[in-house]
């Protein structure tokens, strides 16, 4: 002991900082560790998560949805309107949504006024006004997308006769769908919902979709996977950056695009849209996630989504149950003359590509992306580390280059999560709360601890039973 008291002291200090100040104060060399126990301290959770930690059975459930996911191949087959594509929305008053379930009244500005745009456009009421009378009656139902193997970005508003994406995991058999992207400024999944954006949206049903289902016949079905993985090694991380797959996608296209009717319009419209890819990315995720749903005992996360009011999750050991808390505030660079009190809470299906291991989990593979949402370069590879320590696995078929071609951390295990206090990262758009006014910003947010944790004790619950 006398001898310890003579020699330089070295300390880790956990808990208080106060405690690591006073040692320096006395002269040690001492290194904080930013730790907090897990669950925010909650002793009923942390038992919960100690029994689960290493539970084989959902070691080996885990095993079998990761497989399922990674063997997954979602290959863009067609386009279909939704009414043919999604049995509940053929002749019913029915209109899809970004996230988990939500009422009419508690709906965030940019949702309500994309919800009454789409009553317009189906002709079912004559203008914005009327329609959200309706939608405020409930003459209309209103559902996730989810619910319907769909995914919207922003608003994701689907309704019966919008144009949609069909991807098939061809190894599963299951399909996904997903909207056309309208591009930037006043676009409805923004809540915009004047003439332009009713003319645009029709001139997408039309025209835009009648001449890529063309092209698609002439090119045949358009593996993903493969496009998506070449993307991430051209700079994008295939959420809030997508120039290169969208040019990826553009170049498949073109030929058959340029031999037919109003071809150089189209062509014209996707070449102006950096975004053009991102609605075929989300669809792409949510074909290879779902592969892994319903698997007894899994604790991988299967679904991430935000309505502008809550952020949700799900679980494959847990079905179509949502675990939903606030979402969480975004940190990011807002366009000018705008700030934090204009800025709507998070929203969108679109964090199904973070689920799937991409997007911000693969920041790394992006670096120009923080030019967008903040950050440095430091940071973009700092994120996509911390991910690979809440996840299953590496995905083989998305690497990145900046971590020496390291596979993206893929797979999100709920316990490990709130074993470890890491939330997973999401890039994400910054929508304005009134409705209309559109994309005011971008930057990252996170998923919040409290959804991982209720999904973990409805696991638990499970195994019991």
């Amino acid at each position: 002991m006398t001898t310890l008291f003579h020699t330089p002291l070295q300390v880790i200090s956990l808990g208080l900082s106060s405690f690591a100040d006073n040692l320096r104060h006395a002269g040690g060399d001492v290194l904080h560790l930013n730790w907090q126990p897990p669950a925010q301290g909650d002793a009923a959770a942390n038992w919960q998560l100690a029994q689960l930690i290493n539970d084989p059975r959902i070691e080996a459930a885990n095993q079998q949805a990761l497989q399922q996911y990674l063997d997954a191949q979602p290959e863009l087959i067609g386009i279909l309107s939704a009414s043919q594509a999604i049995g509940a929305l053929n002749g019913q008053r029915r209109i899809l949504h970004a996230g988990p379930p939500i009422a009419w009244r508690d709906m965030c500005g940019p949702m309500q006024g994309a919800i009454a745009g789409a009553i317009v456009f189906e002709g079912w009421a004559a203008d914005v006004s009327q329609a959200t009378e309706m939608a405020a009656r409930g003459d209309v139902a209103l559902e996730p997308c989810h619910h319907h193997q769909a995914v919207g970005p922003m608003a994701g508003t689907i309704s019966p006769s919008m144009p949609l994406w069909v991807v098939k995991n061809t190894t599963h058999g299951n399909l996904a769908f997903c909207n056309f992207n309208e591009g930037l400024g006043k676009v409805l999944r923004f809540g915009a919902n004047g003439d332009e954006v009713l003319t645009r949206l029709r001139w997408m049903r039309d025209v835009l979709a009648p001449a890529l289902s063309r092209a698609l016949q002439a090119t045949g079905a358009i593996e993903l996977k493969p496009l998506i993985a070449q993307a991430l090694h051209m700079g994008d991380e295939c959420h809030n950056r997508n120039a290169a797959a969208s040019g990826l996608l553009l170049k498949r296209l073109a030929p058959a695009l340029a031999g037919i009717a109003q071809g150089q319009e189209v062509l014209t419209f996707i070449a102006a849209n950096d975004h053009f890819f991102l609605n075929l990315s989300m669809a792409a995720c949510k074909a290879m996630l779902d592969a892994a749903r319903n698997v007894p005992g899994s604790s991988l996360v299967t679904v991430m989504a935000r309505n502008g009011v809550n952020f949700g999750i799900q679980l494959s050991g847990t079905g179509d149950r949502w675990f939903q808390a606030p979402a969480n505030p975004v940190d990011g660079l807002f366009f000018p003359g705008y700030g934090v009190e204009d800025a709507a809470a998070d929203l969108g299906d679109s964090a199904i590509t973070e689920t799937a291991g991409i997007g911000g989990f693969a920041m790394a593979a992006s670096p120009a992306i923080v030019k967008f949402v903040g950050g440095s370069p430091a940071d973009a590879v700092r994120h996509s580390l911390a991910m690979q320590t809440i996840t299953l696995a590496q995905n083989p078929a998305f690497t990145l280059p900046a971590l020496n071609f390291a596979g993206s951390g893929s797979g999100i295990d709920a316990r490990r999560v709130v074993d470890r206090h890491i939330l997973p990262v999401i890039n994400t758009g910054i929508a304005h709360k009134q409705a209309g006014v559109g994309q005011i910003g971008a930057g990252i947010t996170t998923a919040p601890l409290a959804c991982f944790i209720a999904g973990l004790a409805a696991l638990a619950d499970t195994l019991e039973n």
